[in-house]
């Protein structure tokens, strides 16, 4: 099953080997049992906001043409300050564009982490008011999500344990490390193995 990744830093995996950014582990977790999935496109780019995904992802879509797709966007646009509900309306255009072209249970979409509790997380606004910008554009994915029938998987909590457990942050001090990536992991491959009928 032909598998498109979309994101940002956190789905290219900046500042961790390329096998142990989060959608080559979960490829990996699935193994090779039929159906599973094929990675053939990481569109993740660092600094991307959701405004950058809808202009240089989406027009990708009909070349890539996935047969499931994944969403992580979010935490830029809580850096550069893009309003909620510019968000909301940036993630409504990104679902539907997928949905135009792949069944609901065909796409999944991922909680962003909490860069705050990280060394190197004050380095980018307030903490304080940074989390709870998080936890917005969290709850904003996940109801557009759902209100789709698309699967919302939240691994919040799991990038909390970064601020006691250094080895869940990758070197730059900054982004998870491939450690926590599969913490991910092992929420988000149960949903997808069922999604995809295994």
């Amino acid at each position: 099953m032909r598998y498109l990744a979309l994101g940002d830093s956190y789905t290219i995996g900046t500042s961790v080997r390329p096998a142990e950014r989060w959608p080559d582990q979960l490829v990996a977790a699935l193994g090779p049992h039929e159906p599973t999935l094929h990675l053939v496109a990481n569109l993740g780019v660092n600094g991307y906001a959701s405004g950058d995904l809808i202009r240089h992802a989406l027009p990708a879509l009909d070349a890539i043409d996935p047969e499931f797709a994944t969403v992580l966007v979010g935490v830029n646009d809580v850096v550069q300050g893009i309003s909620p509900a510019l968000y909301e309306a940036n993630v409504a255009t990104i679902l539907d564009a997928l949905l135009d072209r792949l069944a609901a249970g065909r796409l999944v979409t991922v909680a962003t982490p909490d860069y705050t509790v990280t060394p190197a997380g004050a380095d980018y606004g307030d903490p304080v008011r940074r989390h709870d910008a998080i936890v917005t554009a969290n709850a904003t994915m996940a109801r557009l999500s759902r209100d789709r029938g698309i699967a919302w998987v939240d691994t919040f909590d799991l990038s909390l344990r970064a601020g006691n457990d250094r080895a869940l942050v990758a070197g730059d001090g900054l982004h998870p490390s491939g450690a926590q990536y599969a913490l991910w992991v092992e929420r988000i491959a149960p949903v997808v193995a069922a999604l995809i009928g295994r």
